[in-house]
């Protein structure tokens, strides 16, 4: 405010002083209303015109699109009868091969988005011309402190300043006309395996931020800022710490009761990091915060004697200028299978029973899809949205799931759906008021668990799960899928689908045109008629998308942008996945796209060299063979794909030029690719270990060699025959 004064004070001393005669009192009511129509940028993003975010038609001003975090635009220009002419107007090449995962923000012309590795770009929003880039210097050996990619999820704007997080844990102001830092304050205990991949959010002057670290052991919390200075306000802890110590606010008292203290959770931290999902209401003055997993993730492990753990797994309501918790809910209790509650929460006013209700809409990892009396935290109902095993449903009276006896993976390996990767994760839904639907970008994944008997806690890089990692080569990849689900929240029903030939599909965006905006896994942007989920359009986008698309008017045109870019936890650790979304590592430049009617842009055409793996004797002993698909699932699973498959971002183990299985010692124990993102392991291994790893990828080399070769044989074969009949 103090710097938009100055500019007022000088722009008015200019004008008193100029030598130009004054306006004439005919032409002064235009020159007027042309001064207050005039774009306002960044400076002039205050309370007010976030608190009017969703009539902002020619932006897009905050990560939901307002404080509601609905997603929903007014504009209708382009709606379900023109649809088909949309084209690319201009692309922008965010320099990454890695995950693209951020909603851009748009004001008054200009775009602001993020890359990997915390990267902020600010972009002209009619063209794509680069207006300046703001690298964080992130440690790349932070690599390996992150459970899900390198990624960022976008930023905030607020008086003349854009906010951003950074993967180790910074929390940083930059000025919106040049990208210099303005203020940074470290976030968290960077001696601790702490990250930040969310969106900040602005409330009330103060920039809201939580962080993630759960799979290595953390404690989590979420804070707030001063916007002006960066001084600390409050911070509230979602679970106890050390209960030998005070506890640092009075909730964290009653939590404590429902944590065994013999698992001796505080040690590895115990979770509940929020990670991702924020809204607020602003009539009610409150902030609604999503918590994630419990850490370690085996319910047994963390807390022996059984308890609920608060407050992981939990949505809470929190007063925005002091912390403090007014209500919570806890959707999954004790949590034992990675379902956080982090997933976007978006807050609507919906006619159920014949009475309009304040609600909160809902669809987290485990499976069911909630609507919640925003002022109360009581649930209002709560039915399954996917394939769900671990539940039988939600017990109205007491809004407890009703457990499915057998699934705590003690004794014995057991299936679960919804898998960590959730029935719904991250990728933004969106809910559309005059269809009256939610759209979910739906996962149907399941995951095989068993205890890890022997778990020790051990900082640093290590995933500290409680649970036998190396049942990852189990992982059944063609039983898969997913789909954009067209969900009535009042009537808690499937209204319709568009199914994909895989998970883990992009965000998606719906407007007053009655239509819905997805990228696919399968590398394309598509657009759908909301109401009843006809595709209406589709093109290429190069790579897949798992991010969420955007819509703003410029010049009365309406643009929609999304940024491309494959990644994110399933898409490292899945395996085939990415062959079978049709993305290649070699074509996976992360980009933003903006389409508008009659675009006629063409993304670049990239040459693929196919190359022919050359083999290596792989005549190793058995021991050694499984001692080195432990270690791998242990150390290398989580980012280059169980059984050694990539999920096309990091590269396959299995198609490495030879001289890198000869350097695995260079690489693994002393971090000769840190620079890379490669983190380096010799606090846990040794040589005997990475002659094991060598011995298991060989292995695994030589018998994709077998199968190509047997592929390769069939395809002869048949072309042989086709020949032969012609």
């Amino acid at each position: 405010m103090f710097r938009s004064s100055l500019v007022l004070l000088l722009v008015f001393w200019l004008g008193c002083s100029s030598s130009e005669p004054e306006p004439s009192p005919e032409s002064a009511p235009a020159e007027q209303a042309a001064a207050t129509a005039a774009p306002a940028g960044v400076d002039a993003v205050d309370d007010a015109r976030l608190l009017a975010a969703a009539d902002d038609t020619g932006s897009w001003l905050t990560y939901g699109g307002s404080y509601s975090e609905q997603r929903y635009s007014k504009l209708a220009a382009i709606d379900d009868t023109n649809v088909g002419g949309l084209g690319l107007a201009w692309h922008y090449d965010l320099g990454t091969k890695r995950g693209v995962e951020a909603t851009p923000i748009v004001v008054d012309g200009v775009i602001y988005t993020t890359g990997t590795w915390s990267v902020v770009h600010a972009v002209d929003a009619r063209s794509g011309t680069p207006l300046w880039r703001h690298d964080p210097k992130v440690p790349r050996e932070m690599g390996g402190r992150v459970c899900c990619d390198v990624v960022n999820r976008g930023v905030a704007v607020y008086r003349g300043r854009v906010y951003a997080g950074t993967l180790d844990g910074r929390l940083q102001a930059l000025d919106a006309e040049t990208g210099e830092v303005v203020w940074s304050q470290m976030t968290v205990d960077q001696t601790k395996p702490y990250s930040i991949t969310m969106a900040p959010r602005i409330v009330k002057g103060r920039v809201i931020i939580g962080n993630g670290g759960a799979e290595f052991g953390v404690r989590g919390y979420v804070s707030a800022y001063d916007a002006d200075t960066g001084e600390m306000a409050w911070r509230f802890y979602t679970v106890p710490g050390d209960p030998s110590q005070p506890f640092e606010h009075p909730e964290l008292e009653a939590a404590a009761e429902t944590w065994d203290p013999s698992g001796e959770y505080w040690k590895v931290g115990g979770g509940g990091t929020a990670w991702n999902a924020i809204a607020y209401d602003p009539e009610l003055d409150l902030l609604y915060v999503g918590t994630g997993n419990g850490s370690p993730w085996s319910h047994l492990v963390r807390s022996p004697g059984g308890g609920d753990n608060l407050y992981v797994s939990s949505i809470l309501a929190l007063r925005p200028d002091t912390g403090k918790l007014v209500w919570h809910y806890q959707e999954t209790p004790g949590d034992n299978w990675d379902y956080t509650a982090t997933q976007d929460i978006v807050l609507a006013d919906l006619e159920i029973d014949g009475a309009e209700r304040k609600v909160l809409l809902h669809a987290p990892k485990n499976g069911f899809f909630y609507v919640i009396d925003r002022e109360t935290g009581v649930p209002i109902s709560a039915e399954a949205f996917a394939k769900v095993t671990w539940a039988q449903g939600i017990d109205t009276e007491t809004w407890r799931p009703i457990l499915v006896d057998g699934l705590d993976y003690h004794n014995e390996i057991v299936e679960i759906y919804p898998s960590p990767h959730g029935a719904h994760n991250w990728h933004s839904m969106s809910f559309n008021p005059d269809t009256g639907l939610v759209y979910i970008p739906a996962h149907e994944v399941p995951y095989f668990f068993r205890l890890d008997p022997e778990f020790e806690y051990q900082p640093g890089h290590k995933w500290n799960l409680g649970f036998d990692f190396t049942v990852a080569d189990e992982f059944p990849r063609e039983v898969v899928s997913g789909h954009l689900l067209a969900w009535d929240p009042v009537a808690q029903k499937e209204v319709w689908r568009a199914q994909y030939t895989g998970p883990w599909n992009g965000g998606t965006l719906t407007t007053a045109g009655n239509l819905v905006f997805q990228g696919t896994a399968h590398g394309t942007f598509a657009a759908y008629r909301a109401d009843d989920g006809e595709k209406l359009w589709e093109e290429p986008a190069g790579t897949g998308i798992v991010a969420a698309p955007v819509t703003y008017e410029l010049d009365g045109e309406q643009y929609v942008a999304v940024n491309a870019g494959w990644g994110g936890a399933f898409a490292l650790a899945a395996g085939d996945a990415a062959a079978a979304a049709g993305v290649r590592r070699e074509t996976n430049d992360g980009r933003l796209l903006v389409y508008k009617l009659g675009g006629t842009g063409k993304l670049p055409v990239h040459e693929v060299i196919e190359r022919e793996l050359a083999a290596i004797p792989a005549d190793f002993d058995a021991e050694l063979v499984a001692a080195g698909s432990t270690a791998y699932h242990w150390w290398c699973g989580t980012c280059h794909g169980p059984g050694a498959e990539s999920g096309g971002v990091l590269p396959d183990l299995r198609r490495s030029e030879p001289v890198i299985y000869d350097a695995l010692e260079d690489i693994v124990l002393r971090g000769a690719r840190i620079a890379n993102g490669m983190p380096r392991f010799d606090d846990y291994l040794d040589e005997g270990d990475v002659k094991a790893l060598r011995a298991y990828l060989l292995t695994r080399r030589a018998a994709l060699l077998a199968e190509e070769g047997a592929v390769s044989e069939t395809r002869s074969e048949a072309v042989a025959e086709e020949v032969a009949g012609s």
